[in-house]
Parts: structure tokens; C-alpha cells; sequence
């Protein structure tokens, strides 16, 4: 069984607090990337349709032996296939491809705002969530204007927002807004996708203090910070690094120092934009 904590979503449904990621991984390569990460202790894995790798992340799930109940499956809908109809034959396509009956979160990708359905699209999240389809539902990449709607026209709140989030771009504001409706925060690039911040030196310095890397310290202060995190890695010695950050904590002042790294510097696409 692996040792990483679990938090309880707004609608009583447990998911591991660290799990892995899958974007960018070639889904020739995915196989054999989330069956490492299943060895070394991983049991929540996140995908999406457009990363292309549902297929052999099905396959490592299946392959692992490991019980469906074991398991936390995350997958997400593509900007294209926004509105009610289009958001449930993706959902099909994507429980195909992974070789599943369920998934335990399913996340609207992007909010694609210029579109203007992902109100109608959340409704047909709702529909998988009464059918059981789905364990949980959730978004990715809104803004607190975008979930207010949500909360305004919807009939279930979402269960979580997955963010782009790292010590640079904290996200303070959202986090916050988060906290006051009862939506998790998961934080995708967790370690700014390594453009310069592993190589800050309150990073390094923290690191040897603890006997830990600069991503160790890094996803340690996630952790504690309650977000949610998915690092991604196809390097088996770093798939297992970045599952070892249970065993020490940061103190106050350590927590301090990396937020301080904070510069507001988004490394993804704004949500506003993406379409």
C-alpha cells in the first residue's frame, strides 16, 4: 500500500495528495512510465484526452494487478468537445481508451471561455456524477470568475481546480477562493516545469538543510500548503524522488522563504486566452 496522505474532497470521496502526472509522455511511453510510478507507491494517476496517452496509461493500470479500489484515475475533456452532448461522448471515448468503467475525477480541461459552454458542458459532468460514472467532478484552469458561475448555475460544486501553481506563481487568490467554497487546489507544474526555479538557491539551500532536493523541498512545501500535486517524470530514479517527501518537514521560516519566491510569473497559457 503506499504511504502518501489523502484529502477528502467536498462530496466525502478520498484521493492521494500526491500523484502522478502523464503530460507530455508519449502514449508508447506511458506504459511503462505509470507502471514505475505504480512500483514505487504512486496510486493517483492524472491524465487527459488531449495529452494522447489514455491508452497506455490504461494498460499500466490494468497490467499493475493492482484493485480498481486501489487506484485514483484522473482524466480530462478537450476544449473541443465543449457543450452537453460532445462532453459525454468524450467522456465515452476516453473510458474506452483507458480501459475503464469509471474514472474517480473527471475535469473540464480549460474553461475556453470565448466558446462560451463550459456552463453547458459542466451539466454534462453533473449527468456522469448522478450516474456514477465519475466519483467526482471538477475543473481545470478557472479563474474565480469562471467557477462563480459554476457555483451560480451549477447544481454541484466542483470538487477541485487544477492549476498551474509552484513556488513563482502561488496563486494566493485562488487558493483563498478555493478554501471559501470547499474546492480542493491541485497544482499542475508543481515544480515550474524546472524553467530556473529547482536552481534558486532558497531551494538549494533548504534542500541541504533537510538532506533533500530542491523538487523534494518544493513539493514538500505544496504539501503542506494542502494543494494537491502531480509531478511528471519519465526518469524512474525521479519518479521515486519526487514520492519521497514524507519522511520531513518544513518549519515556518523554511515555508517562508519558499514563498517568498513568489513573483507572479505564469510559466503556462492564461485561461483567459486558451480557446
Amino acid at each position: 500500500m503506499s504511504n502518501v496522505p489523502t484529502i477528502t474532497l467536498n462530496n466525502g470521496v478520498t484521493m492521494p495528495q500526491l500523484g502522478f502526472g502523464v503530460w507530455q509522455v508519449p502514449d508508447a511511453e506511458a506504459e511503462t512510465a505509470v507502471r514505475t510510478a505504480l512500483d514505487a507507491g504512486y496510486r493517483s494517476i492524472d491524465t487527459a484526452a488531449i495529452y494522447g496517452n489514455e491508452a497506455g496509461t490504461g494498460k499500466a493500470l490494468t497490467g499493475s494487478g493492482l484493485p480498481r479500489e486501489e487506484l485514483f484515475v484522473t482524466t480530462k475533456l478537450w476544449n473541443s468537445e465543449h457543450g452537453y452532448d460532445a462532453a459525454l461522448r468524450a467522456f465515452d471515448d476516453s473510458l474506452r481508451r483507458l480501459g475503464l468503467d469509471h474514472v474517480d475525477l473527471y475535469l473540464i480541461h480549460w474553461p475556453a471561455p470565448a466558446k462560451d459552454k463550459y456552463l453547458d458542458t459542466w451539466r454534462a459532468l453533473e449527468k456522469l456524477y448522478a450516474d456514477g460514472r465519475a466519483r467526482a467532478i471538477g475543473v481545470s484552469n478557472f479563474q474565480p470568475a469562471h467557477l462563480q458561475r459554476v457555483l451560480d448555475e451549477g447544481t454541484v460544486v466542483p470538487a477541485l481546480n487544477q492549476v498551474e501553481l509552484h513556488p513563482d506563481f502561488a496563486q494566493a487568490d485562488v487558493r483563498a477562493f478555493h478554501a471559501a467554497h470547499g474546492i480542493a487546489t491541485e497544482a499542475w507544474s508543481p515544480l515550474g516545469q524546472g524553467k530556473g526555479l529547482l536552481d534558486e538557491p532558497v531551494l538549494r539551500e533548504l534542500g541541504e538543510k533537510h538532506g533533500r532536493s530542491p523538487a523534494q523541498i518544493a513539493l514538500r512545501w505544496h504539501l503542506q500548503l494542502g494543494n494537491v500535486v502531480i509531478p511528471k517524470s519519465v526518469t524512474p530514479s525521479r519518479i521515486r524522488e519526487n514520492i519521497d517527501v514524507f519522511g520531513f518537514e518544513l518549519d515556518d521560516a523554511d515555508m517562508a522563504a519558499v514563498a517568498g519566491l513568489d513573483a507572479g510569473n505564469r510559466i503556462g497559457d492564461n485561461p483567459d486566452d486558451v480557446n
